[in-house]
């Protein structure tokens, strides 16, 4: 089966997102991840050559630089994002409120990808005198892609859907209050509230936060502050074993004491 054939096979089931929410910012963040995940895939299966499909960019050789030149194998974000829209946004229907917040959040999810390609430079020449400076476009980590989103979805826009007559109906996404800001389109938009995640709701599932084991020190998510949603927290005293003290026995192993202690462990009330 060629890459054509097993895209078509694929495009056969829909991509299920685990989300009872499908309107909400967990929504909106998961949808751009999936999108940029997709195209950061295609993008490096292409310079690796196990795509029959695309391989290198050869695109970017077209512009002409002054110090340096064009040479490696830059990896082909235009093409995995090309893959990405042609798989991710043709379940979405851009007619359904839903779906035009999904089409933004896939294109917001994959210009995370785009805009951090870096520029990766090796020099050539005698006695590394750098003589020749050969340089090609590689894409982020994708945990770094990951971060960005992160840092979208702490800040996503909330939006209302806006129809407009003009000749044809013309649907827009925009801010919810006229005084927030227009979301742009490296930006996260969200149409509904997020349910609340502190309470256990049977029907929502929602486990809450109760029992949850925190972080007394983080003033991050993981912080007993925040994940125990002002309910505080219980500290429990608890017998913890590791190694320790390990060394290098000639020949070959090595050997591990085993240290017990005890640790402050603090579970959410």
């Amino acid at each position: 089966m060629n890459f054509v054939q097993r895209h078509v096979t694929a495009r056969k089931y829909d991509i299920i997102f685990p989300l009872t929410f499908p309107e909400s910012r967990e929504s909106a963040f998961v949808h751009a991840l999936s999108a940029a995940a997709l195209a950061h895939a295609v993008a490096r299966a292409c310079s690796r050559g196990e795509l029959n499909e695309c391989s290198c960019d050869a695109r970017v050789r077209k512009r002409t630089p002054r110090h340096w030149q064009w040479g490696g194998c830059s990896e082909d974000i235009r093409y995995g994002e090309m893959f990405s829209r042609d798989f991710v946004d043709s379940k979405e229907d851009k007619n359904s409120d839903e779906g035009l917040m999904n089409l933004h959040n896939h294109e917001a999810g994959r210009r995370a990808v785009r805009g951090r390609m870096q520029r990766v430079c090796k020099c050539h020449g005698m006695s590394g005198s750098c003589s020749v400076r050969v340089c090609w476009r590689r894409l982020p980590q994708l945990r770094l892609v990951g971060d960005a989103l992160t840092s979208r979805y702490e800040g996503a826009s909330h939006v209302k859907i806006v129809e407009r007559k003009r000749g044809k109906n013309i649907r827009k996404l925009r801010p919810l209050h006229a005084d927030m800001k227009k979301p742009n389109k490296t930006d996260l938009v969200y149409l509904e509230d997020s349910p609340d995640y502190c309470e256990p709701n049977d029907e929502l599932g929602i486990l809450g936060t109760r029992g949850r084991t925190c972080n007394r020190t983080s003033a991050g998510l993981d912080g007993c502050r925040l994940l125990c949603c002002g309910r505080g927290y219980q500290t429990r005293v608890r017998d913890h074993e590791e190694k320790c003290r390990c060394r290098f026995v000639w020949c070959c192993r090595v050997h591990c004491e085993l240290c017990r202690s005890k640790r402050d462990h603090h579970v959410c009330n």
